[in-house]
């Protein structure tokens, strides 16, 4: 018998392209037949390992104008609204603390695509702990004590842990996508390739069930 392909899907909060592969990603991997692993992660750390203080699209102007404008093509190919925050990048460490805190709860995907909407289709500020509260809030969680678990010593700590994990498998830009043999993936135009992997992958190791 074929067992199920698994990919895991590497994202910034602050990342637009994230924002798009997030917004469609368990729809495609369903449809392929794909389980998702959410992996929450912060590129500050992996930016200022290539001397980068913030991001290649603030450090370079005209590389920035191309994202912006690209970003607003292909959310309206994709039918998803989109504004430019006030504030880019934005900080998305307690966001990130928050998904990894949920990874093995389930609720995940639904904070990280509110977390992208408030941010991209909202202008709101993730950064503040009043929007992830609200966001919280809305998921039916009870936010006082998601925030205090996720601002805990061990899940931080789990979360410098991811960030050790990201240099190691040399992941450098959101979002990437790992198929379980490490094919790596990098953009939101790559989805579809990496699942397609992780499909054909499968298929090529499966055993008699």
């Amino acid at each position: 018998m074929h067992r199920q392909p698994v990919l895991e899907f590497w994202y910034e909060f602050a990342s637009t392209y994230s924002y798009l592969a997030a917004m469609r990603i368990e729809a495609a991997a369903e449809a392929a037949g794909v389980e998702l692993v959410w992996r929450p992660f912060l590129l500050g750390p992996v930016f200022k390992a290539q001397g980068w203080e913030t991001t290649p699209f603030s450090l370079y102007p005209a590389k920035g104008r191309y994202m912006w404008r690209d970003m607003e093509r292909e959310a309206a190919r994709l039918g998803l609204p989109f504004y430019r925050p006030k504030t880019f990048p934005q900080n998305g460490l307690l966001a990130a603390r928050v998904a990894l805190l949920g990874s093995d709860r389930g609720w995940t995907p639904a904070f990280t695509r509110a977390v992208y909407t408030a941010q991209f289709a909202e202008c709101r500020d993730i950064a503040d702990p009043q929007v992830i509260t609200d966001i919280l809030a809305a998921l039916s969680l009870d936010a006082e004590t998601v925030l205090a678990e996720a601002q805990a010593e061990a899940n931080k700590l789990r979360l410098r842990r991811m960030n050790e994990e990201v240099q190691s498998r040399g992941l450098f830009g959101a979002p990437t996508f790992f198929a379980e043999d490490g094919e790596m993936f990098w953009g939101n135009d790559r989805l579809d390739q990496a699942l397609d992997w992780a499909v054909t992958q499968a298929r090529r190791g499966q055993w008699p069930g």
